[in-house]
Formats: C-alpha cells, sequence, structure tokens
C-alpha cells in the first residue's frame, strides 16, 4: 500500500493518497514511511507546521537513512516556502503609502524569567539561532536591533509583539519633524512656567507651558572628548583621544505642542532664573545643575524619567550611516563629530514617539 500511496503523489492525485494514509494510519501509525508521506500530504495541503512538526519527528526518531533524507529536503522545502512567503509580505508591506521610509526596531527589555521562551519564538521569527537570540533580547534598557524600511520594520514588530516580545518602530522623519527649543533659564514657575530659549534657527524667545503638559523627561550624559599626550607600550608620547568629561542633559517632552525643551548645564544660565539656587553664582555648575534637577522633581513629582540613555547608545554609536541623517539639535563645543549627539537626540525623540 506504501508503494500505491508514492504512486499517487507521483500522479498528484491527493485525493487517492489521503484515502490510503487514513488506512495506514490505522494500520502502522509510527511507521517511518506512513510518517514522511503524511508529512508530504500536510507540505502540500499547505498545512506548513503540521509538515514541519512530521520532518522534525521523522529526523529524531527514524534510523532509516532514505526516510531522513527525505524529511531534510522537505524542510528545505518549507524553508523556502516560508522565505518567499516572508519576501513576498516585505514588498507589499514597502511598497504602501510611507513605508518606505528608513526606520528603526526597537527591542524592549524583558525579564530573565520570560527570556527563555521569548528567545526561542524571536530566533524562529527573525531566523537566528536560539543562542544568538537570547543574547539579543535585552534585560534592562531598549535595544536598537534593525534599520531599514519601516513597512520591513512593522511586519517583523508586529509578529514579535504577537509572540510576547515587546518592541516598536519609528521612522527617522517622526523624530526630525520634533521641535528643540534650548533652555536658557526659567523665568516664571507658577501658575504657569516660561522658559527664555533659543528656537532651531537660533533666535531668542519664551515659551509658556504648563507643568502638565510635560509627559516625559528623559536624561543622559554626553562624554566630552579631549586629545591628551600619553606613553604608549614604546615608551613614546602619543596623543590619544580620552573622555575628559561629560555634559548633563535634561530634555523636558511637550507632545501637545510638538516640542521638546532640552536643558544641559554648560548652557543654563544660572544666575539668571528664578531663586532656585541660592548663591548659583558661587557654586560649580555641578552644584547648581544637582540644584536645578531636584527643583524640576518637585515641580514633575509623577512625571517618568527615562534614564537609560548610555545603554541604549552601546547597541546605536556604530550605525554612523543612520545618525547621519538625524539633526542633534545638541551643540557642544566640539573638535571633532562623534555620534553621540545624534543617538542621544534619537533616543529622547524615541521616547517621544512612542
Amino acid at each position: 500500500m506504501i508503494e500505491q500511496v508514492a504512486i499517487a503523489f507521483e500522479r498528484k492525485d491527493y485525493q487517492t493518497a489521503a484515502k490510503l494514509l487514513k488506512q495506514l494510519l490505522v494500520e502502522s501509525p509510527e511507521h517511518p514511511w506512513v510518517q514522511f508521506y503524511l508529512g508530504r500530504l500536510h507540505e502540500v495541503s499547505g498545512k506548513l507546521q503540521d509538515a514541519e512538526k512530521v520532518y522534525r519527528q521523522l529526523l529524531r526518531d527514524t534510523r532509516n537513512s532514505r526516510v531522513v533524507t527525505l524529511a531534510r529536503q522537505g524542510l528545505g522545502r518549507l524553508q523556502e516556502i516560508e522565505l518567499e512567503e516572508r519576501q513576498r509580505a516585505i514588498s507589499q508591506a514597502t511598497a504602501e503609502g510611507n513605508n518606505s521610509e528608513l526606520g528603526v526596531l526597537v527591542l524592549e527589555p524583558l525579564s530573565n524569567e520570560l527570556k527563555t521562551k521569548a528567545s526561542r519564538k524571536f530566533a524562529q521569527i527573525m531566523q537566528l539561532d536560539p543562542y544568538t537570540a537570547r543574547l539579543l533580547l535585552p534585560s534592562r534598557g531598549w535595544r536598537l536591533y534593525r534599520i531599514g524600511p519601516v513597512g520591513e520594520l512593522k511586519f517583523y514588530g508586529k509578529q514579535l509583539q504577537q509572540a510576547g516580545i515587546p518592541c516598536f518602530w519609528a521612522t527617522i522623519a517622526q523624530i526630525q519633524q520634533i521641535q528643540v527649543y534650548q533652555v536658557k533659564y526659567f523665568q516664571e514657575s507658577t501658575p504657569q512656567a516660561t522658559v527664555v530659549c533659543r528656537n532651531e534657527t537660533n533666535q531668542l524667545g519664551s515659551l509658556t507651558f504648563d507643568w502638565s503638559e510635560v509627559t516625559a523627561r528623559v536624561v543622559g550624559l554626553l562624554p566630552i572628548f579631549e586629545q591628551v599626550v600619553d606613553v604608549n607600550a614604546r615608551r613614546k608620547l602619543e596623543w590619544k583621544t580620552q573622555t575628559q568629561d561629560y555634559a548633563q542633559f535634561c530634555d523636558l517632552h511637550i507632545p501637545g505642542r510638538r516640542c521638546i525643551l532640552r536643558l544641559y548645564d554648560n548652557g543654563y544660565e544660572f544666575q539668571q532664573n528664578l531663586e532656585i539656587i541660592p548663591q548659583a553664582s558661587q557654586n560649580t555648575i555641578r552644584i547648581n545643575w544637582n540644584s536645578l534637577s531636584s527643583w524640576i522633581d518637585q515641580q514633575l513629582p509623577k512625571v517618568k524619567i527615562w534614564s537609560d540613555f548610555t545603554s541604549f547608545a552601546d547597541t546605536t554609536l556604530d550605525q554612523t550611516e543612520m545618525l547621519g541623517h538625524i539633526k542633534s539639535h545638541i551643540h557642544l563645543l566640539r573638535r571633532e563629530h562623534t555620534n553621540w549627539d545624534s543617538a542621544f537626540h534619537l533616543y529622547s525623540g524615541l521616547v517621544f514617539v512612542k
């Protein structure tokens, strides 16, 4: 009867093959050839997951070398079908509307307890080995995982979300559309806050807002690099670029006005503000900044503070081409360009659009 099943498959007479297999599955359900043709029937019927399950079971359990070879070939066909369907779906997704725009896919943190199960699903969706998949899933902070047409990122992102893997995607255009105002100092704090600030064209003005309009606060440290003389292994002097200090930044998000108010320690005029910081002129910048931060804490006690920029930057800094599309709106005096500035604006911008 197995030979009759084989002949039916050769003739593509799947109805006869199914009828014969139904009988064989009652008489010899564990027979490797019966199981193989069951897998083939699932495959030609479009039940690809069922076919994969049967083929993998045969690879684990059978010693018949011919059946093992055919089961391997079956898995190969399934992978090709899946790849073709995936490419077709991605092409469809990127062809619609603005889905060809450059975007980023960000993975959100998972607890270690959930990682094992999630990494298997992540590996399957993104076609990775389980070990690599587990390493890529973050435990704390965001990981910039992929860059490309946002339609493709949305295609993968939806699958990941359905599998219980938290993630989100955004376009670089969304980040670029956010207005950024460089805060010089606070002029008023009650009943509304007023800041004196500069816009993107460096015009000085003021902006008045309710504290309740602020939905997020993003803080981060940006390294300040200097050229220093060092002694190398051969005891010769050489110039090296080293981190000499850090600039402290704080972004206040006001999404209702599509803007970010950006403060940083060396750009804030501590002596021009309200009586926030006593004896500001006699303090160090660090003391003044800490006092200002504490004062903002009091004004925004319930607003979430996003402070995982450094771990996010570790996954982002080598993406030079993508970061090149992002205007940082950071005006630190630097001898050389660095990706840190654009990475911070990307991080803050992603918090904003999310």
